[in-house]
């Protein structure tokens, strides 16, 4: 049996992505760090893009030597695989962190057939399309805030096929976000017009 790739995602209710930080936080509470937290809790490794590695790199570590109260969470992270994506050399100050050899599909894909637990993401929205593109993506948890951003990169980009999916699971929040788990749809519905309206005469 392969790993399961689940990657989890802020978005807002208009798919912006970009740059939770500046409209994200006002909605965290414990409800919302349960849902992440289970999200990664079968994860042993996590592959990043640039930017959100350097983001968490820059932030755990000292959290977790800190001690502060997430610092079990830091030190979840800290000690998982850290398969980072990037076109630079790169220089790893954080442990367990390692630069990727080949194109996202081809490490996913080996990676999904040797032994271990899940492997996460969190964020990297490029490394999600290229995954959900290539049909490599088990899980995608998306976490919809309750506001309209209206600027920003959304998750899905435009001028590429359907990527049909199906509800796994869901939960609301007290604070109205709601924790959405996706899953690929490989029978997805059929039908054109002409049936939705037959149906709806029955």
């Amino acid at each position: 049996m392969s790993r399961k790739i689940a990657a989890s995602v802020f978005i807002s209710l208009d798919g912006v992505v970009e740059a939770p930080d500046q409209w994200h936080f006002p909605y965290f509470d414990e409800e919302m760090g349960a849902a992440v937290g289970a999200g990664l809790s079968n994860a042993d490794t996590m592959l990043f893009g640039r930017v959100t590695y350097d983001s968490f790199a820059g932030a755990w570590p000292g959290r977790e030597a800190a001690g502060a109260e997430d610092a079990g969470f830091a030190k979840q992270l800290g000690d998982m695989r850290k398969i980072v994506f990037s076109r630079s050399p790169l220089d790893f100050q954080w442990r367990n962190s390692e630069q990727a050899r080949g194109d996202v599909a081809e490490v996913a894909a080996a990676l999904k057939q040797e032994p271990g637990g899940d492997i996460g993401l969190s964020g990297s929205i490029s490394i999600i399309r290229q995954l959900l593109a290539a049909g490599l993506l088990d899980e995608l948890q998306l976490i919809v805030h309750p506001i309209a951003v209206r600027k920003g990169m959304r998750l899905f980009d435009e001028g590429e096929p359907s990527i049909p999916l199906k509800l796994l699971r869901s939960e609301t929040f007290s604070t109205g976000v709601l924790n959405l788990v996706y899953g690929p749809d490989t029978a997805p519905p059929t039908g054109g017009y002409e049936e939705a309206v037959a149906s709806l005469g029955e």
